[in-house]
């Protein structure tokens, strides 16, 4: 069933995170940051624990689990090279999880998974947050922005623009007008375009931007 793997697969994330942040408190040589990492090893202790109980109240063998190979692979680069080093990556991944634990409690209808999903995001939220702090950075990494949507505009605004004015040249051209109208008519279409795609980037960066301070 689908549903069954969704529940596994997120089972062991969290077994995975156990290990990943007991090995970082194993290797961390700095007192707060290692009872910070022992602290959110607990915290997920109690995610696996939310997730057997999910599986015994619906009749369902718990899984076994061992380390992926991803996760044994990161705890090696934190042994050998140090904590600080993988990070960036579990900071990613909490971002990851608060995203899809917001969706699986918007989309069930079973009451328990729904508390159980919104409980581990926000606590994922709150792991996201203190790892953001000692990496120094004041991230909320589950707002996906897109590297590439600058680029994306820049080019939709020019195919756009370039589209439609044509258009309008090709009209302009096409009645027989005198060569000075086609250039003016050019220039207005081509301003116009401008301020109307410029307005629009704008707007829609403003929504993007309201949309993340309401989450």
């Amino acid at each position: 069933m689908a549903q069954n793997a969704r529940w596994i697969e997120h089972y062991r994330d969290e077994k995975d995170a156990v290990f990943l942040y007991r090995a970082l408190a194993e290797v961390e040589s700095d007192e707060k940051h290692r009872g910070l990492f022992t602290r959110l090893a607990a915290v997920e202790d109690r995610h696996v624990e939310r997730w057997i109980e999910l599986f015994t109240q619906n009749d369902q063998t718990v899984p076994t689990h061992q380390p992926s190979r991803r996760t044994r692979l990161l705890a090696w680069a934190a042994r050998r090279f140090g904590p600080s080093t993988i990070l960036p990556m579990i900071l990613a991944e909490e971002g990851r999880e608060v995203t899809a634990y917001c969706k699986l409690a918007r989309t069930t209808s079973y009451g328990p998974l729904h508390r159980a999903a919104l409980g581990i995001a926000v606590e994922s939220a709150e792991h996201a947050s203190e790892l953001g702090r000692l990496l120094g950075r004041d991230v909320e990494p589950w707002h996906t922005v897109r590297s590439g949507s600058y680029l994306r505009s820049i080019v939709y605004g020019f195919n756009d623009g370039l589209t439609a004015n044509f258009g309008l040249v090709a009209g302009v051209l096409g009645a027989g007008a005198a060569p000075r109208f086609v250039i003016i008519t050019g220039l207005a279409g081509a301003l116009a375009d401008a301020l109307s795609m410029g307005t629009s980037g704008y707007l829609a960066a403003k929504s993007e931007a309201e949309v993340q301070a309401h989450q």
